[in-house]
């Protein structure tokens, strides 16, 4: 009985434990659109440096993410890749604030298939096997792809070609890899120094598509990292957030 007992207490002190060192552990947490996966890098590194705060990134479509929240994932601070998402969460009563935009996106052409001449053209060509975009149910720069595709007269032409990534992110995956013979995606993956020098790319012309604006949201799920979810978002609109978002692609005013 008192090996028994004492067996119970052992069990229950190594769960207190180990609930402390998770406790512990818990950061800072950002949730981030797929596109932001390479400047979100160098922002959070920065605001790192100048504030001493550790913090982690969680990326995913916008439309997944916000599942998430919802669901009571333990995020911070939420960049959506557009501003229905973080309008909706706001609505809804899981945020502290009305959504801030904090940048506007641009969408581009994207192939690493070395024969391809790039023009929006080539979406009518009957040699193209695939075309990938982002899911436009979950991923915001899919439906200004679809914007595009429809805009064009192409969506009938191209259903049977077009393969969905459930982020930007995988799409990407998509195009790098040659699944697709060329994508549409964000301007800021192409212009990151990781990719910068792989495939070739065009810019698609901002009046195809709606405005890409996206939204920042603070949560609310958690209390105590809420200092420092203030922080970033006012580093975010700062000055020197501007600079890191521009040269990215990104503009911080509606063109």
């Amino acid at each position: 009985m008192i090996k028994k007992y004492l067996s119970s207490v052992c069990l229950y002190a190594l769960i207190l434990l180990v609930s402390c060192e998770t406790e512990n552990k818990q950061v800072f947490t950002i949730a981030a659109a797929s596109n932001l996966q390479f400047v979100i890098e160098e922002l959070v590194e920065e605001f790192s440096k100048q504030t001493g705060t550790e913090c982690e990134i969680v990326l995913s479509s916008s439309g997944k993410l916000t599942a998430q929240i919802m669901e009571g994932a333990p995020f911070d601070l939420f960049l959506s890749a557009d501003m229905k998402y973080p309008t909706e969460l706001f609505k809804e009563g899981y945020t502290l604030s009305e959504p801030y935009t904090y940048a506007y996106g641009n969408l581009v052409l994207w192939t690493v298939k070395e024969n391809l001449v790039l023009d929006l053209e080539l979406l009518e060509s009957e040699d193209l096997d695939f075309v990938a975009l982002g899911n436009p149910k979950t991923a915001p720069y899919g439906v200004a792809a679809m914007k595009v595709i429809n805009g064009l007269g192409l969506q009938d032409q191209l259903r049977e070609r077009l393969v969905y990534g459930e982020s930007i992110g995988q799409t990407n995956q998509f195009i790098i890899s040659g699944a697709a013979d060329l994508g549409f995606t964000s301007k800021s993956v192409v212009l990151s120094d990781k990719m910068k020098d792989t495939g070739t790319w065009i810019e698609i012309d901002q009046s195809l598509y709606d405005p890409i604006s996206q939204g920042m949201v603070l949560l609310k799920v958690r209390g105590q990292f809420r200092e420092h979810a203030i922080k970033f978002k006012d580093f975010l609109l700062s000055d020197e957030g501007k600079v890191i978002l521009h040269k990215f692609g990104y503009h911080t005013e509606l063109k």
